[in-house]
């Protein structure tokens, strides 16, 4: 399994960090052996609000040969979810077999037309700017639609990664994984 990490400029940084987290441990605990990932961003540096950079591994590479995609949210999301050039290289994805996203990155991923007639979720303060993409606009924490997965605020993140090892790998797993990262929520 081949995942893509979205990685843009304005983005929250916990966001991808905290699903990140419990699916690396997929590998490293080899439930998951051949599991690998990239981080792939529309620009080389990107940056969040407060200047932490992270450069990416390949820069606009076409999306349609990995199993996931990862969209994460950032206040980015609202000037990115306007770019066409941007969402041209999301729509790259349409291939993809899951299509998943944390907090605001549902916007992105509705922008680029995932979403519809989907019922999905994003941050709490962002519900309105989610309902023209969506069939319904769910206020639940994860919302798995057919493989379109979208998560809410931020720290939903955490829960994200572990539904996501419960998915791939099964419960016990998530349960191991869980314990490992000492997550109690």
């Amino acid at each position: 399994m081949k995942i893509a990490f979205i990685i843009f400029e304005g983005i929250t940084w916990l966001d991808l960090i905290g699903c990140y987290e419990p699916l690396s441990k997929l590998k490293s605990n080899n439930f998951i052996p051949d599991l690998s990932w990239d981080i792939c961003g529309y620009e080389e540096m990107n940056h969040d609000i407060f200047g932490f950079g992270v450069k990416a591994q390949l820069i606009k590479p076409s999306l349609n040969s990995y199993d996931a995609i990862i969209v994460p949210g950032g206040i980015g999301t609202r000037k990115w979810m306007k770019d066409p050039e941007f969402l041209d290289w999301l729509k790259t994805a349409e291939p993809v077999k899951y299509k998943i996203s944390v907090c605001t990155g549902g916007l992105l991923l509705g922008a680029a037309g995932f979403l519809k007639d989907k019922v999905a979720t994003t941050n709490f303060q962002e519900y309105e700017a989610l309902k023209p993409f969506c069939k319904t606009v769910s206020t639940d924490r994860i919302v798995d639609d057919n493989n379109v997965i979208t998560a809410g605020a931020v720290t939903s993140s955490i829960d994200l990664g572990l539904y996501l090892c419960k998915k791939w790998a099964g419960e016990e797993a998530a349960a191991t994984i869980r314990r490992k990262i000492d997550y109690k929520g």
